[in-house]
């Protein structure tokens, strides 16, 4: 947030997965609420973790399956069905895309195969490899924006050089992967109006 002077006279749009693969997902999401309850304008998209959330607590057999540990210890809970409710309900009511000017912010992508991307909800948390596949026509010069799919950061300024010509950016610099390979380990952030990226270097 300091790095990109985040204020409130902002608009932030966070792409999913604030939960799992880190030591404190009930830190991240009170810090959400926090800002949005001091003013800040922050909205939030449905990632795929939060879908996983989701559907172990709803399957017949949840009780088989605990969940992500660093989740659960950050709830001191043992089982997911033990987090509050509060979290669960704020998980199934996100969102799935965002349209915001010539934007079409998403977590995963959009499956262009189909005739109404917009209603392919799985695709929305879980496609991948995509890219070729974008219909300059159905998007009618708008640019998506994602995450989901670890990029290396040379690879994330390169699609930014080349948005004009196929319009997706994918903004995932794999932060959990910090160390495990050559160019991820940082948060980014794309400031939509000036077209500029940020990445802040995993601190853990």
């Amino acid at each position: 947030m300091d790095k990109i002077q985040f204020s409130t006279q902002d608009e932030l749009y966070l792409l999913g997965d604030y939960i799992d693969r880190g030591p404190n997902s009930k830190g991240v999401i009170d810090l959400i609420w926090k800002m949005q309850a001091e003013g800040y304008f922050v909205k939030c998209l449905r990632g795929n973790h939060e879908q996983i959330l989701l559907d172990l607590i709803n399957a017949p057999n949840h009780f088989s399956h605990r969940g992500d540990e660093q989740l659960l210890a950050s709830f001191g809970v043992y089982h997911a069905r033990y987090i509050p409710q509060a979290y669960l309900k704020w998980c199934d009511q996100l969102p799935y895309f965002f349209e915001v000017d010539n934007y079409l912010l998403v977590h995963a992508g959009f499956d262009f195969n189909t005739d109404e991307p917009l209603r392919e909800i799985h695709a929305m948390m879980w496609i991948r490899n995509w890219r070729a596949d974008i219909d300059r026509r159905w998007l009618k010069g708008r640019i998506v924006v994602n995450g989901h799919t670890p990029t290396p950061r040379p690879a994330i300024e390169l699609y930014l050089e080349t948005i004009t010509s196929t319009p997706q950016l994918v903004i995932d610099n794999g932060c959990v992967f910090h160390g495990r390979r050559a160019g991820l380990g940082a948060l980014c952030a794309f400031e939509l109006t000036s077209k500029t990226l940020y990445f802040e270097e995993y601190i853990g």
